[in-house]
Order: structure tokens, then sequence, then C-alpha cells
């Protein structure tokens, strides 16, 4: 089952896209409250966004971001059919990839 989740709804002017990927995104800081351990970093480094296999935003990331972060895009060319990827790598060498159609 995939982390990524991807919704699309195509407005007057654009396309909006939306998406959810649950990830822990653990900045190496925080302490584990039952043994007082650090909780060791994992966090999504890299984020990939493309429209029809052409990538359209690439992002490089670091642990400033939120668990389970949330993205949106605008698409100005998009119409019904077209296909929308997301792909992401965390600094412990996992990833994910999900495909989404425009409707």
């Amino acid at each position: 089952m995939s982390t990524i989740k991807i919704r699309s709804k195509r407005l007057k002017d654009f396309t909006l896209v939306r998406t959810l990927i649950a990830h822990p995104m653990e900045t190496g800081k925080n302490k584990n409250e039952e043994t007082g351990e650090l909780i060791p970093a994992h966090f999504i480094q890299t984020l990939i966004f493309k429209h029809n296999n052409e990538v359209m935003s690439e992002c490089f990331m670091g642990f400033g971001i939120s668990k389970n972060p949330f993205f949106s895009f605008r698409l100005k060319a998009a119409k019904a059919g077209d296909v929308v990827s997301i792909s992401w790598l965390d600094n412990l060498g996992n990833s994910d990839i999900k495909e989404h159609i425009i409707r």
C-alpha cells in the first residue's frame, strides 16, 4: 500500500493537485519518552512531481518539514486523462511513487 495519497480538481484556469504523504519526518533531536534515547533521524530528502512523465518540480528537503507532509501544485496545461506522479526518497533509502490520472 502506498504512503502517498493524491487528489486533483480541475478548475477554470488550472488543475489543483494535492498530496498527503504518510511519513514520520523525525529530526533526530526528539527523545523517546520511555527510554530517554534520541529517536534516529528519518525524513524525506527528495520529492519529485511529474506531469505526463515530465519533471515539473524537484524539492530537496531537510528535517524541518512536519510529520505526514501535505503539498499542493497548480497545473495550467493539465487536461482529463493526463497523468501526474509523485515520488519521494528519504534519508534511510526508503522510497515510494504513486501515479494519478486527472479526470
